[in-house]
C-alpha cells in the first residue's frame, strides 16, 4: 500500500501519532482500514440478535427492509434499536478514525444494516453515492463507512469486494454517477480484494471505493452493521432520519449527544428508507 496521504490534499500529517498515520495512509490509499478483535465475541452475538429482530420488524412494512439485489436486503434503524450502539460509536479506534479524517466535529447521521441471505447475487460494480468535488477536485474525504460484521465470514458466504484506491475516481460518466459502465469491471475486478472479517472486527472505509458485495453460496445469513459519519456539510443527513428518544438521549455521553445527528422524539416511528441505489434493486 502507498502512502499517497502524502502526495493528497488530505488531512495534514503534522502532529499525528503513528496510529493516525496509518489511518490517514489507509483510507487515502487503499480506501479502507480495519481494527481487528476490537469487540468481543459475546457483544457481536448481542448484536446480531438485535439486527435480526430489526429486520423481523422491518419486513413486515413497506420501505422497512430495502432490496439492494436479488436475496439482499439493507435496514436502516433508530440507534437505540441496538444494544451495542453506544459501545460502537465510542469505541476509541472508531472515534480517532472520525476525527482523523473528518476533523472534530464529525456528524453520525446513518445506522443500519446489509444482509445478504443465501442465495444474494454478485452485485454490480459501485459506489454507495455520487462523489462531490470536494473528494474528485480536491482530494478531500467528506464521509466514512463503517462495518460491523455479525458472523465470521467464509469464502461462500459473499463476502465484501473492494477494488482498491478508487476512491477518487470522479465517476462523472457513471450511470447515475454511481455506477461504472460493464466494460471497466475487469479493471475493478483486478485491483481488488475479498474480505473475510470475524466477530469483534471493525472496518472504514470510504463508500466512493468502487465495491460489491459478492454471491452468497452457503446456507447462512451475513448481516453487516453500517454506521455512516460525515464531515460538516457532507449533506448525507437529507437522506437519513435516525431519531432517539428523550431518555435515551438524556443518557448519552455529552461528547456522544455532540456529534449525534438525530431528532429527538418522544416516541420512535419506523424510518421510511430515503436512501435507496436504485441500481441494486434488481442485482
Amino acid at each position: 500500500m502507498t502512502d499517497v496521504a502524502q502526495t493528497r490534499p488530505g488531512p495534514s500529517l503534522e502532529g499525528l501519532d503513528e496510529e493516525a498515520r496509518a489511518i490517514v495512509a489507509g483510507l487515502y490509499g487503499d480506501g479502507i482500514v480495519a481494527r481487528q478483535g476490537a469487540f468481543s465475541t459475546a457483544w457481536v452475538d448481542q448484536l446480531n440478535e438485535d439486527v435480526l429482530a430489526a429486520f423481523e420488524e422491518a419486513r413486515q412494512r413497506e420501505g422497512g427492509a430495502v432490496s439492494r439485489g436479488p436475496n439482499r436486503y439493507y435496514v436502516e434503524v433508530h440507534p437505540e434499536q441496538l444494544r451495542g450502539f453506544v459501545d460502537l460509536v465510542t469505541h476509541p479506534w472508531v472515534t480517532k478514525v472520525c476525527e482523523t479524517v473528518l476533523g472534530p466535529d464529525y456528524e453520525i447521521v446513518e445506522i443500519g444494516f446489509d444482509i445478504p441471505f443465501a442465495g444474494a447475487k454478485d452485485q454490480p460494480w459501485h459506489r454507495d453515492f455520487p462523489s462531490p468535488p470536494e473528494t474528485y477536485e480536491q482530494g478531500r474525504l467528506t464521509s466514512l463507512a463503517f462495518n460491523v460484521t455479525t458472523v465470521d465470514t467464509t469464502e461462500d458466504m459473499g463476502p465484501f469486494n473492494i477494488s482498491l484506491g478508487t476512491q477518487f475516481e470522479a465517476g462523472l460518466e457513471f450511470d447515475h454517477q454511481q455506477f461504472p459502465d460493464r466494460a471497466e469491471w475487469p479493471r475493478y475486478e483486478a485491483g481488488s480484494v475479498y474480505k473475510t472479517p470475524q466477530r469483534g472486527d471493525v472496518s472504514a472505509r470510504s463508500a466512493l471505493t468502487i465495491h460489491r458485495g459478492t454471491a452468497n453460496r452457503s446456507e447462512l445469513a451475513r448481516p453487516v452493521v453500517v454506521l455512516g459519519v460525515d464531515a460538516p456539510g457532507a449533506g448525507h443527513d437529507a437522506l437519513h432520519d435516525p431519531m432517539v428518544t428523550r431518555a435515551f438521549h438524556d443518557a448519552l455521553p455529552p461528547e456522544l449527544r455532540r456529534h449525534l445527528h438525530a431528532r429527538v422524539v418522544d416516541e420512535l416511528v419506523p424510518i421510511v428508507q430515503k436512501h435507496d441505489i436504485e441500481g441494486l434493486v434488481m442485482g
